[in-house]
């Protein structure tokens, strides 16, 4: 029986790609592996994770808060802490290879792992590494990254580029049937703009702006599936409510993103490197908008990956509001553009990216 530990989480774009490679590893293996996550108490992955079927341990760690607050204090304790348990957890287990998927919890494990002589792994998603797989990197035995050019952050000789494992596949929904999903017309271009789980205000207000300003021609000749996330989901219902528009779908949750992305003729979208991935694998022209409030300003990062290639237009957070949708219009004023950001984009698709890093695993077993 192999056994590997998987660590990470925080967010989604932590957790899901742990998730895929899990899925990967079990159809691989069948019944002749055993998956233990370790993650973080309190946070999301300690409920995600077992909704999936998972078994979870949660470490008592926490992250250095930004400002200055007097909890930062507690972090040493709460490392030290953490450090004795994921070194009983992997013990106990018996773990034949331990995962890093980033996040600070990954931290604990990936060090007590290389220091009990235990081969690790790291997977890191976005083009600017993380601190804590940065901090790891020297002891792991290989690192799978996304993105080009990772020798600036880890040892050359240790890095795959296997692509980000995902969850989401491209089902093969057609268009007529995506539209009318959402209940929108094929006689006008579809822009799908995506918050993420609990929303943006920058795209929310992007899109009420719109909205109000609705009277021109040129606005009317488009359609938009605008996922607003569950944090703002009561607000932008009540915004509606008193902006009635045609042509336009509003929800707090996708549930069918893949007829959602058949639908779209153009996406505008945040760009954390899971969104990234699978704007990849779907092939459509796309407009980021980079949160400026992540570590390492790291979507950024990601966006510019894509727009050095002509796969992605960028637009700034400050500026979205304003431009965004304008852009989009541009955009989709241009077919041959449309064509080969399409082109583009899906030429650095990495479908097999958990089946990837699992022949990694399995090299190391």
């Amino acid at each position: 029986m192999k056994k590997i530990i998987l660590s990470g989480g925080g967010t989604g774009g932590h957790i899901y790609p742990a998730v895929a490679v899990a899925e990967a590893l079990k159809m691989r293996f069948g019944g002749d592996i055993e998956i233990l996550f370790v993650g973080a108490e309190g946070k999301m992955e300690m409920e995600k994770v077992p909704a999936l079927g998972y078994r979870i341990v949660g470490l008592p760690i926490a992250g250095m808060q930004r400002r200055i607050e007097w909890r930062n204090l507690l972090v040493p304790f709460k490392v030290w802490r953490s450090i004795r348990k994921a070194r009983r957890v992997i013990r106990e287990f018996g773990a034949d290879v331990v995962v890093g998927f980033g996040g600070y919890v990954s931290g604990p494990v990936l060090w007590a792992a290389q220091r009990m002589g235990i081969p690790t792994l790291i997977q890191e998603q976005n083009s600017y590494a993380g601190v804590t797989n940065r901090l790891l990197a020297r002891r792991a035995e290989k690192i799978c990254v996304a993105y080009d050019g990772m020798e600036r952050f880890f040892p050359k000789d240790k890095i795959v580029v296997t692509g980000n494992p995902l969850r989401f596949t491209t089902r093969h929904a057609s268009k007529a049937e995506a539209l009318r999903h959402f209940g929108l017309s094929d006689e006008m271009p579809v822009v799908l703009v995506v918050g993420g789980s609990l929303g943006t205000r920058t795209l929310n207000e992007m899109m009420k702006r719109w909205i109000v300003e609705r009277r021109t021609a040129e606005r009317q000749k488009i359609q938009v599936i605008w996922q607003t996330g569950k944090y703002y989901e009561t607000e932008m219902r009540r915004f509606l409510h008193e902006n009635p528009c045609d042509g336009v779908w509003q929800g707090s949750f996708i549930d069918r993103m893949d007829l959602a992305y058949a639908a779209a003729d153009v996406v505008i979208s945040r760009s954390g490197a899971g969104t990234v991935s699978e704007l990849c694998l779907v092939g459509k022209p796309v407009i980021f908008v980079p949160s400026p409030n992540v570590a390492e300003d790291h979507q950024t990062q990601n966006a510019r990956a894509l727009v050095d290639r002509g796969a992605a237009w960028l637009v700034t957070d400050a500026a979205a509001v304003v431009h965004g949708m304008d852009e989009a219009a541009r955009l989709l004023a241009s077919p041959a553009t449309m064509a080969d950001m399409s082109r583009n984009v899906s030429s650095l698709a990495k479908p097999a990216a958990a089946d990837s890093v699992v022949d990694e695993i399995e090299k190391l077993l």
